[in-house]
């Protein structure tokens, strides 16, 4: 059987920092049509809409039926085309980080690691104006924003969440610089912001019993527990269908959570997409989620075309 303990480490970048040249000079360039380019904070949770006609007044809006599809992301090397904490470690003195920080590392727990990072960039007055320009400059992966246009474009079918083990203040500063914060009805991830001393303050998200995921976060026990509570504010109206988008080791355990209508989508070549051969390969018990490698978010548009004609 595949093994399946999965943590997030450290990129080999932290290791040698070095300047990496980007195509993109500012996310706005390629802000999605029609989006508000400053972005909006998190959509209000739906309530459950009444289905009963006699009991909503004749002046209130009808209900919308709810959303067919959800669609799960991933954050760093999923929407953006790198890690953010790279990027961000390239606003420090240097452009790297010393030695006795890059060894500070423990397996399983990366986000203790970038409590320290971020700790040691504000003693070295890096301010939030360097790390948020990092942040904004970090490159979309190929047809991520032809996917977004997509969604923008059906929203009436799908409700798209971010789960990521990045932190709140990287990933809204990149959506709203790309203009694509409303897209997402809620973003799961560890709480970030900065303090009155002007140090971003990084929490883990939670706590879990799950040994195959960092101490910090279980994205199964996330999404597990997302599509429990969703389902009881729709009225008891489950999705039809789940998609996820991802990349790394960390978006294997989730799979598990998933059945046999819905897709995972791992890019390819990446980590996830290889452990998911493997499990498939092993018959890995509970593994029962369709597989369709992405190399461009036009390859999942793709699917999700021929998948939202099926009724």
């Amino acid at each position: 059987m595949a093994s399946l303990i999965y943590s997030r480490k450290p990129c080999s970048r932290f290791l040698c920092c070095r300047v990496i040249g980007t195509q993109l000079d500012v996310i706005a360039a390629v802000a999605l049509p029609g989006f508000d380019a400053h972005g909006v904070g998190e959509p209000p949770s739906h309530r459950s809409p009444n289905m009963a006609a006699s009991s909503v007044p004749s002046t209130a809006p009808v209900p919308s039926p709810p959303k067919r599809f959800l669609v799960l992301f991933d954050f760093d090397e999923t929407i953006v085309n790198e890690s953010s904490d790279d990027a961000v470690v390239r606003a420090a003195p240097g452009q790297q980080l010393p030695d006795w920080l890059r060894h500070s590392y423990r397996e399983g727990y990366y986000n203790e690691q970038m409590q320290r990072i971020l700790a040691y960039m504000a003693e070295q007055g890096v301010t939030e104006d360097s790390i948020r320009s990092k942040v904004e400059q970090i490159p979309p992966t190929p047809g991520l924003l032809t996917l977004f246009q997509y969604l923008q474009s059906h929203k009436q079918d799908f409700e798209s969440v971010v789960v990521s083990d990045a932190n709140m203040y990287f990933i809204e500063a990149w959506l709203e610089r790309a203009g694509a914060r409303h897209l997402f009805h809620r973003i799961f991830t560890n709480p970030a912001s900065f303090d009155a001393q002007g140090r971003l303050v990084l929490l883990p998200f939670h706590t879990h019993g799950c040994q195959r995921c960092p101490d910090n976060m279980c994205k199964q026990v996330i999404v597990r527990e997302y599509l429990a509570r969703r389902q009881q504010e729709r009225g008891g109206c489950p999705f039809q269908r789940v998609f996820y988008v991802g990349d790394g080791a960390n978006d294997i355990c989730p799979m598990l959570a998933l059945g046999p209508r819905d897709t995972a989508f791992p890019r390819r070549h990446f980590p996830m997409h290889r452990l998911l051969q493997e499990m498939q390969d092993a018959g890995t018990e509970g593994l029962k989620v369709s597989v369709v490698p992405w190399a461009s978010g036009q390859d999942v548009v793709d699917c999700l075309k021929r998948l939202e004609e099926e009724r």
